[in-house]
């Protein structure tokens, strides 16, 4: 269940940091509620995976998956550029992700 909720918290937080734009600091109310909420997931679902795998594995994931997904949805729905110092950039981060996975000892997850 820990993979299962580690993948709840990462849609909850690229929802909610997708959507940060849209509340227009906070002055529109149903983007800023979805913020809000979608945050709140995030961190809770966070919470529950951090039982089984560890922080640092976990946080890796979950913060590795949320800037390579919402430079994505930055691209495809707000018309961010993505220059080849960014691809680059975002190519590292899986690497970092999957050596992690692959490789790491910090304990069996």
């Amino acid at each position: 269940m820990s993979w299962f909720y580690l993948a709840v918290a990462i849609v909850a937080e690229i929802i909610a940091t997708s959507l940060l734009k849209s509340s227009e600091g906070f002055t529109r109310l149903w983007p800023s509620l979805v913020v809000i909420v979608g945050y709140g997931c995030a961190f809770f679902f966070l919470s529950l995976t951090l039982r089984t795998i560890p922080v640092g594995a976990a946080y890796a994931i979950w913060s590795g998956a949320g800037i390579v997904l919402v430079t994505l949805i930055a691209w495809l729905i707000f018309g961010q550029t993505i220059s080849l110092p960014d691809v680059i950039g975002i190519g590292l981060i899986i690497a970092g992700v999957i050596v992690l996975r692959l490789f790491s000892e910090t304990g069996e997850y």
